[in-house]
């Protein structure tokens, strides 16, 4: 930016000297087929001074866009070096690494553990500090979610989904043994009819039988009775 800076102003300086007389005018020969095109030379050196003095206008909006470019590059970049500085420090916090309780004692002790972290000693003292500060700012987090809690919390889910599939497992051993037992109690009932079916059966050949023997089947005691006998002929 700067080179074409001094470019198109010393072009520009040039050609006002040219156009005073104190200077001679840019020089040479041009045809455009057979029409030949007189002072070509002072005509392009003016259409070129013209064209690089026009960028000076645009130099300075160029300038802001990329030093607005820079800036958020650079911000960009601190940022991620906060956020990572922040990220190990509050990891720290939840192992119970710090014991500070006072806002000063703590922000120095979480300052002093990142100055000493192997993974940032390339880091600017102020993303530090901010890191820290950060850290601080959410210590009660840090002491809802440390690692203690979070593994007893962790424990606790995972006895819970245990015995939640155990009693899944009850419930289904439990509906195979209902569906065993419905089916050994519709086997049995049908050998029940079976047998009542017979019995039945068997009362009833018995009933046409004993007749004609002589005796009958007593309807309460369930008793044979002989049957009276018929006088003889006289």
């Amino acid at each position: 930016m700067v080179l074409i800076l001094v470019i198109g102003l010393s072009a520009l300086v040039y050609t006002l000297a040219c156009a005073l007389g104190f200077a001679p005018w840019l020089t040479f020969t041009a045809t455009f087929g057979d029409f030949f095109v007189p002072l070509a030379g002072m005509y392009t050196q003016i259409v070129v001074t013209i064209i690089l003095a026009s960028l000076f206008f645009f130099m300075p909006s160029a300038g802001r866009i990329m030093s607005l470019e820079r800036s958020h590059r650079n911000f960009k970049l601190s940022m991620e070096d906060v956020a990572r500085a922040y990220h190990l420090c509050h990891t720290a916090d939840r192992a119970g690494v710090f014991t500070m309780s006072s806002e000063f004692d703590a922000v120095r002790e979480r300052l002093a553990y990142l100055r000493d972290h192997p993974d940032l000693d390339s880091l600017e003292p102020s993303v530090l500090e901010v890191a820290a500060q950060m850290s601080h700012q959410s210590r009660e987090l840090s002491d809802i979610y440390n690692d203690e809690k979070v593994r007893r919390a962790k424990t606790f889910l995972r006895q819970r989904q245990e015995e939640a599939e155990r009693q899944q497992q009850l419930i289904v051993e439990a509906h195979h043994n209902l569906r065993d037992i419905r089916k050994w109690s519709q086997q049995v009932e049908l050998e029940e009819s079976v047998v009542a079916s017979q019995l039945s059966q068997l009362e009833e050949q018995l009933e046409a039988t004993l007749p004609s023997l002589g005796y009958t089947l007593g309807k309460e005691s369930a008793e044979i009775v002989p049957l009276p006998q018929k006088p003889a002929a006289e």
